[in-house]
């Protein structure tokens, strides 16, 4: 069985790590995984992604016990591997124009806190944790939590779960801005569903501009970023979806967006 499922359906893509008997630890081969779910979603006509893990938990991080088969150069070079692949997966999930938004339950640890601080949106199940973990085992961060953590939570408060390890709970996960909000565990699946149904049926491209805009405006200056906010705007404006917007909004009913082409 593939270490990641993805089934798509109204324009939905669930994307499940399928590990849950090893907490989705994150292998070489689930990295690969990854990566072909992220390409998949872009092949077809995915308006929104909802990634979860099979089991008790969302995901525990790298696979220890692979790493540690391996000594010196081996072990090197397969930690190249696995992070290359599974940075290229979340590149590959950041650029498309369909929110990504993530289910987590259980420990979320590691590379797993970087792929719930990556999605776009993230609920949280009440028995959520969450652990960097990385330090406390002589090792370094990867997927991308030393460029997402700052922005998300503050650079001090990363400092602090990236140098010190505490594990923290939903609750303070949402506080912090970690995770978009917190559900009762009995409703994380229904919640994280009706969500990404929700978007699915909305402005997909108007989405990805407005993903793009937002990462850009971390680090541009507010004139430059203002005028590639007015260009974008009226690019929209003149766009399908900019067009059935506003006729929708003037003649009071729900808009019908698609993509061009798409039925």
């Amino acid at each position: 069985m593939s270490r990641v499922q993805v089934e798509v359906r109204d324009s939905v893509a669930h994307v499940v790590m399928c590990r849950g008997e090893a907490g989705n630890a994150i292998d070489l081969a689930m990295a690969r995984a990854l990566l072909s779910a992220a390409t998949a979603c872009c092949e077809r006509d995915v308006r929104a992604v909802l990634l979860r893990g099979e089991g008790r938990s969302f995901c525990v991080g790298g696979d220890l016990r692979e790493f540690a088969a391996m000594v010196g150069q081996e072990r090197h070079d397969h930690l190249m591997a696995v992070t290359d692949t599974l940075h290229e997966a979340l590149l590959v999930f950041g650029s498309m124009d369909a929110p990504v938004i993530a289910a987590v339950q259980g420990a979320v640890a590691g590379a797993g806190v970087g792929l719930a601080a990556a999605a776009d949106l993230a609920l949280a199940a009440e028995d959520a944790t969450f652990l960097l973990a990385y330090t406390g085992i002589g090792y370094s961060p990867d997927a991308g939590a030393t460029w997402w953590l700052p922005r998300l939570v503050g650079p001090k408060r990363a400092m602090e779960l990236l140098l010190t390890n505490p594990r923290i709970s939903a609750g303070e996960a949402a506080a912090m801005g970690l995770v978009t909000r917190v559900v009762d565990g009995a409703t994380l699946d229904g919640e994280a569903r009706q969500l990404a149904g929700q978007l699915a049926k909305g402005a997909t491209n108007a989405f990805g501009v407005t993903k793009r805009l937002v990462v850009q405006g971390l680090s541009s200056a507010l004139g430059a970023h203002m005028d590639r906010e007015a260009r974008a705007l009226s690019t929209a404006a003149v766009s399908p979806e900019g067009v059935e917007g506003v006729d929708a909004f003037l003649t009071k009913r729900p808009p019908r967006f698609h993509r061009p082409g798409a039925d």
